[in-house]
Parts: C-alpha cells; sequence; structure tokens
C-alpha cells in the first residue's frame, strides 16, 4: 500500500554517543502526514527544528550530520536507515545531545524498537521520485549512479586492501523484508590505528567493540566475528539507504555504488536535484507500466566497472 505510516506511539532508548562517549536519550514520536522527519534538540530548548533533508546535510566525515541555524545532530544516517527500511515516512526525534545514539553500530535495534510499538497507515499517499534519466557523480575513485528502474535497487562494491575486506559488492531488489532479513544488522567498521588516532584528538570517544567491527592490520579483533560474511558492504548499502532517505521520499530507480560514502552520497542527491529534466514526483507508482515503459526508452548501460572506468 502506498499510503504514508508513522508510529502507533512514542518510543524511547538510550546510548552512548560515538563521538561524546556520553549516555544520549532519544524519543521517537508518532507525526502527522507530510511531516516527514524532524529531529528536536531537547537540550536547546531554543533551537529551531531541523528537517531530515539533503540540503541541511552540513557535514559528512565519518557520519552524516544535519544542521539549521548553527544547531546540529550528528550521525543521523542509521536511524534514517531505519525510517526508510520499515516504510515510517512521519517522525519526530527528539534528543538531549547532538548526535544520534550509536546502539550496537547498526540498524538492527532501532528495528526492534519500530517493531515493538508498530506503525500506523495515514491517510494521504506518499510521494514516489522516479528516475527518468541518469544523473551520476565522481570524486576521486569513487562513483555514485542513479538510472531509470521499475523499483528501487541498490548495487554497491566497496575495495578495501585488507585481508579480511577486500572487494566485496552485493545487489539487492528493496523491500522491508529483505532490509529487515540482510541489511539492517550489519556494523559500523574501523580500523585500529584511525580509531586510536581519532580518540587521541578527542574523536569518536565512544567507539568501542560494543558498537563497531574493528580491525587490525590483518584481521578482525571482534572475537564474535562477522554477522554476515560480507557486512562490510552491507553496512555501506545501510548508510547509503539512510543518506538517499535525506531526498524526502522513496525512490524509484537504481542506486549503483562503487566505493561511496556519505559525502558522495549527498552530493549525488544535489546534482539530481539540479537536474530537473532527470526525474519526477508523481504519487503512485505501476511496477509494470514503468518496466514496460524502461524497456522502450534508450538507456545507457551501467555496471560497477563502468564506474571504475568512468
Amino acid at each position: 500500500m502506498n499510503l504514508q505510516r508513522t508510529l502507533k506511539r512514542e518510543v524511547t532508548c538510550s546510548s552512548i554517543g560515538l563521538h561524546t562517549g556520553r549516555k544520549v536519550n532519544m524519543n521517537i514520536k508518532p507525526a502527522p502526514v507530510d511531516t516527514g522527519i524532524v529531529f528536536i534538540r531537547k537540550d536547546l530548548p531554543d533551537a529551531k527544528p531541523i528537517r531530515a533533508e539533503f540540503n541541511n546535510v552540513c557535514d559528512t566525515t565519518l557520519a552524516t550530520s544535519i544542521g539549521n541555524n548553527g544547531v546540529t545532530v550528528a550521525t543521523v544516517e542509521h536511524i534514517l536507515s531505519t525510517f526508510s527500511g520499515m516504510g515510517v515516512d512521519n517522525a519526530t526525534v527528539e534528543l538531549d545531545s547532538f548526535e544520534v545514539p550509536i546502539m550496537d553500530g547498526s540498524a538492527l535495534p532501532f528495528v526492534y524498537l519500530l517493531k515493538e510499538v508498530g506503525t500506523d497507515i495515514q491517510g494521504k499517499t506518499k510521494k514516489l521520485l522516479v528516475i527518468k534519466k541518469p544523473v551520476s557523480v565522481k570524486e576521486g575513485d569513487g562513483n555514485a549512479v542513479l538510472l531509470p528502474a521499475g523499483e528501487f535497487k541498490i548495487t554497491y562494491e566497496i575495495d578495501f586492501k585488507h585481508p579480511s575486506i577486500g572487494k566485496q559488492s552485493y545487489n539487492m531488489t528493496f523491500s522491508d523484508e529483505k532490509y529487515e532479513k540482510e541489511i539492517c544488522a550489519a556494523r559500523t567498521f574501523g580500523f585500529l590505528g584511525e580509531v586510536e588516532y581519532m580518540q587521541a584528538k578527542g574523536l569518536a570517544l565512544g567507539g568501542s567493540l560494543k558498537n563497531a567491527i574493528v580491525l587490525d592490520d590483518q584481521k578482525i579483533i571482534n572475537k564474535e566475528g562477522l554477522r554476515f560474511p560480507d557486512e562490510f558492504v552491507k553496512h555501506k548499502i545501510l548508510d547509503a539507504i539512510g543518506d538517499l532517505f535525506l531526498l524526502g521520499m522513496p525512490i524509484i530507480g537504481h542506486f549503483l555504488a562503487y566505493k561511496s560514502g556519505h559525502r558522495l552520497n549527498n552530493l549525488l542527491l544535489k546534482e539530481l536535484m539540479r537536474r530537473n529534466d532527470c526525474w519526477e514526483i508523481v504519487s503512485s507508482f505501476d511496477k509494470e507500466q514503468g518496466s514496460n515503459k524502461l524497456a522502450s526508452l534508450k538507456i545507457p548501460s551501467f555496471s560497477i566497472l563502468d564506474t571504475i572506468q568512468a
């Protein structure tokens, strides 16, 4: 059903913040139709709400941060990924700090919270953004592309010069069920030397083996190992789903990425919005009709290899 959704009731959680290492309390509340996702800093009573929109992104270093008039909320990608993955369009997120709690480094705890309270179908259709022509951005050896497609698809490839990661790729046709089963439990990851350096600089003070996969020069040092053999690329997909949700509506198209990250994901949305001939916003989309229409279009062939050679 293509109707907007919100939470049935308020839900609360607490965990440390990735940056400060201090406890953060978060309340997620139902919101009326067309509200979108709005963040409120309860520790700053005079601060205006911050809408989760791509043009409110103020920093993409290590995580995605959004801001309004100098007030920011950091590390929003995991909770936004959860909203997208669970089909939640409207919610108010209240925080008593400048960052979303890191939980276990994945979106799984947030998925559990939303499933616990359930979602409420609202009486208005979603807006959908349909990709009509290819749009791409490139920075360094990273690439991100949006192509026309009959549904939301994701193809992602990473390449790390580390024996425990190497090259990993994953391709999926998005659905709530697939998100919950294959993506939401994938944890963020980092390298021990980088974590130690950042913590010496007063950054990532909350990062630990409890909320991240940590690797030394040769191996994963978490005793429990990985949740999936391809957990690294799946976490990148988890992040990308959250970053793309800053568009404010679901996408009907194929997201293709090679060594992308928060910055490139945001640049792709900005480039997309500049190219208004490449998309249209609709209130309904027939998958079969859309696929038939796409078959009649002359769409350039794109692949991971294309993005490497672009």
